[in-house]
């Protein structure tokens, strides 16, 4: 059942006050560090709070990465694996979700994870393997953290993701949880009000789409408070292993299910 717009804001804001209260894939990726590290986050600047009240997300081109081979991308579509596209969450949690898919039913997986990365550069990757490649059966998005900086664009970007991947193929979502702990609690609220907006922009998009599936991390999050504290490090990134491991079953039980 789809959450409506009350359960989604007012669960979202009890979120953002308990914590502005408690204040073959490795071989197959290649990976680059800078100044902007794994965090994310590190691309993004709150000396202003921009238009939406998160600040303003600066350039990512030079944040870490990993992104599967060649080689690896063909065992997947030979295979009827599944590619992922995601920012510095799944640079953090790919390896591990890669093993418990394989382990779970035998699926390979092919990644393009890059830290800071909104979500039109994730289509963008999207669009470029279509291109290049072509596509398995599922293609999972895990992106959109970086989205709340200016979260009008994001159903733009879901439109064009599902117009790339069409009707026969099924695209997996993970929604949004994303208020770091190391801003302020006015800047809290916004994150939490833009990730709840950013959801409702799934959620409106899966009445559009029927091979949409939303992988609700943000819900599983919400249900009880306190794992908010003990499954994210920072407000945005699954601590590790507990919530890294959390979030990967969500995700390998939804890529599974028949």
């Amino acid at each position: 059942m789809k959450p409506n717009r009350r359960q989604i804001f007012t669960v979202g804001a009890a979120a953002a006050v308990s914590a502005a209260v408690s204040t073959e894939i490795a071989s197959a990726t290649t990976a680059s560090t800078s100044a902007d590290t794994i965090d994310g986050f590190a691309a993004a600047t709150t000396t202003t709070t921009g238009p939406y009240g998160s600040g303003v997300l600066g350039s990512w081109a030079n944040g870490t990465r990993a992104i599967s081979t060649t080689a690896q991308i063909h065992r997947v579509l030979d295979t009827d694996g599944v590619y992922m596209f995601g920012d510095s969450i799944s640079v953090q949690d790919g390896k591990s979700l890669a093993t418990r898919l394989l382990g779970r039913d035998g699926s390979q997986m092919a990644v393009n994870n890059w830290s800071s990365r909104p979500t039109s550069g994730a289509v963008d990757a999207l669009q470029q393997w279509a291109a290049a490649y072509g596509l398995p059966r599922r293609v999972l998005m895990a992106s959109g953290s970086n989205d709340i900086f200016d979260p009008p664009k994001f159903a733009v970007q879901l439109d064009r993701a599902m117009s790339i991947v069409g009707r026969n193929r099924i695209v997996y979502w993970v929604n949004i949880q994303a208020v770091r702990k190391s801003v302020g609690a006015t800047i809290q609220l916004a994150d939490q009000r833009n990730s709840s907006w950013l959801n409702m922009q799934m959620y409106d998009a899966q009445e559009r789409y029927s091979n949409l599936r939303i992988i609700r991390w943000a819900e599983w999050l919400w249900v009880k408070p306190y794992r908010l504290l003990n499954y994210l490090r920072d407000g945005v990134h699954p601590s590790v292993p507990l919530g890294q491991d959390a979030r990967n079953e969500l995700i390998v039980q939804s890529l599974t299910a028949r």
